[in-house]
């Protein structure tokens, strides 16, 4: 989110007293701007509960590892709760946690330029077999639109998966403004980008010649 949208939802929270819980995961994987924490406004540091973790910045997924940062009351009392109802992170997940915040940015570095190049990759392919798409300024996921399709966001999805064997997500899966887009994420190899935009293309054609045939 850009910082004045930010600054907006600050104001409405100092209005009405409320605080905010920040998900910023993908806080590293940003592009073509830098990341505004909601926490750097002034006035919200002290009603901002932020939360990350290393799965995304990192590559470590699958290591169950994630922070909440805080105000002391609100933390001293979420851990109250924590504390009685899970067991704590793995001693090695937190050796592993610890290494990649002391040694691991310059990796992340390398991997946000490759995943900017998939960005580039998906984003170019889609809008280029007929799929419109917003360039996304973060994470690895585009949100191109199948509405000129006449097939609901759940249709495509499955219709895909099975003459295709290429998964994508329904629009619909976030919210009803959803329906009519599907979400395409390129946490994968070029060349499988690449095999996945021919297989949509192919997809696609397939429908438009079935249309024409029974006009």
């Amino acid at each position: 989110m850009e910082r004045a949208d930010l600054e907006e939802i600050a104001q409405i929270a100092t209005t009405y007293n409320l605080l905010i819980i920040s998900d910023e995961v993908y806080s590293e994987l940003t592009y073509e701007t830098k990341h505004v924490s909601i926490a750097a406004i002034p006035g919200m540091l002290e009603r901002t509960i932020f939360l990350n973790g290393f799965s995304k910045a990192f590559a470590m997924t699958g290591w169950r590892l994630g922070f909440a940062a805080g105000p002391r009351v609100i933390i001293d009392a979420m851990l109250k709760i924590h504390q009685y109802t899970m067991l704590c992170a793995s001693s090695l997940s937190q050796w592993a946690a610890l290494t990649a915040l002391q040694e691991g940015f310059e990796f992340v570095a390398e991997m946000v330029n490759e995943y900017n190049q998939r960005r580039k990759l998906i984003v170019d392919g889609l809008r280029q077999i007929g799929l419109p798409c917003f360039k996304p300024k973060g994470a690895f996921y585009v949100f191109p639109s199948i509405q000129h399709t006449g097939m609901t966001s759940e249709e495509f999805c499955e219709q895909l998966l099975l003459e295709e064997k290429v998964a994508v997500v329904p629009g619909n899966a976030f919210g009803a403004s959803g329906e009519g887009y599907i979400r395409c994420c390129y946490a994968a190899s070029q060349a499988e980008i690449e095999e996945a935009l021919e297989r949509i293309d192919r997809f696609l054609r397939r429908r438009q010649l079935n249309r024409a045939a029974t006009l």
